[in-house]
């Protein structure tokens, strides 16, 4: 698909691409550069359809305008409540939970159910599927941690079951932070850098997995394409203790860096949520490198220069 599937000796083509969550970050860039090499896309919306382009659904009831879908050969999956968009009350949790494991459930049925199915639905996930891996470098085979998101992860991935059941290939895009001044983590750690107040968050010792918004559009295109892409890959480039993410971004920026905010701060401010700020993540990509991908933002200088753009 485009020039990275010829680059890695993938069978492209051209694609019709049904997306969820295309008005985010995420989806906003997927979309751009399939459009840009000719592909169709097709983006599900909950409110009433204003252009051939959009087509209805609604997760909660669990519905979807299959008859819009014919001849879609592709489904990417990334609508979901934001994990860090409000404090993580019992129904917020609740809510990030649900918006996972029923828009699933109902894109996988209506995919299942389609005369001519995909090909293939990539769907979101997320690298919190490992818990708090300390100092640890795990891959797609490490074991499922203790935390909320692993649990959520767990349950958002086995919602694709009745795409898998009728041998559609689903891919899951464990994703790690994106890094990109437009949205995302970044963009509430870009201003405070750039305003020279950024710092330590908690002990900052802890592994966070980045990775650039232009990596992984071009790793999610590789997903949609390559066939030997099953079951969950890591889209992180490069884990890096917070402490160093933030140095970088302020030499970067030419900003100091001297604050801190303890873990009691956070806790406070944050609540339950600030344990996944405070946690390890340190993932490898392994799934990703066998496929033959590489990374265009490789080490923390290059992203840092991505978010500077």
């Amino acid at each position: 698909m485009g020039h990275l599937g010829d680059d890695l000796g993938v069978d492209t083509q051209r694609h019709t691409v049904a997306i969820t969550g295309a008005s985010g970050l995420i989806g906003r860039a997927l979309t751009a550069s399939l459009e840009a090499d000719g592909h169709q896309v097709l983006r599900l919306v909950r409110a009433e359809p204003t252009s051939r382009g959009q087509v209805r659904w609604d997760p909660t009831a669990g519905t979807v305008d299959t008859s819009r879908l014919a001849g879609v050969t592709a489904i990417v999956h990334l609508a979901g409540a934001g994990v860090g968009d409000h404090r993580w009350t019992a129904a917020y949790k609740r809510e990030i939970l649900d918006s996972r494991v029923k828009g699933t459930t109902a894109i996988a049925r209506a995919a299942a159910s389609l005369s001519l199915r995909p090909d293939v639905l990539v769907t979101a996930s997320g690298v919190g599927y490992y818990g708090d891996t300390a100092d640890s470098l795990v891959d797609e085979s490490a074991p499922r941690g203790d935390a909320f998101l692993a649990e959520v992860v767990e349950r958002w991935e086995a919602a694709a079951a009745p795409a898998r059941d009728v041998g559609i290939r689903v891919a899951h895009a464990r994703t790690g932070i994106v890094a990109a001044p437009e949205g995302g983590a970044f963009a509430r750690l870009l201003p405070v850098v750039r305003l020279g107040l950024g710092g330590r968050l908690g002990s900052g010792r802890q592994w966070w997995s980045l990775i650039s918004l232009a990596d992984e559009v071009r790793a999610l295109r590789l997903l949609i394409d390559d066939p030997r892409a099953v079951g969950p890959v890591n889209l992180a480039a490069v884990p890096a203790r917070l402490d160093d993410i933030v140095k970088a971004l302020g030499h970067e920026f030419h900003r100091p860096t001297p604050f801190r905010v303890p873990s009691f701060a956070l806790r406070l401010g944050l609540g339950e949520m600030a344990s996944e700020v405070l946690a390890s993540n340190r993932v490898e990509p392994r799934r990703l490198r066998e496929l033959g991908f590489s990374f265009e933002h490789a080490d923390l200088d290059a992203i840092a220069r991505y978010v500077h753009r």
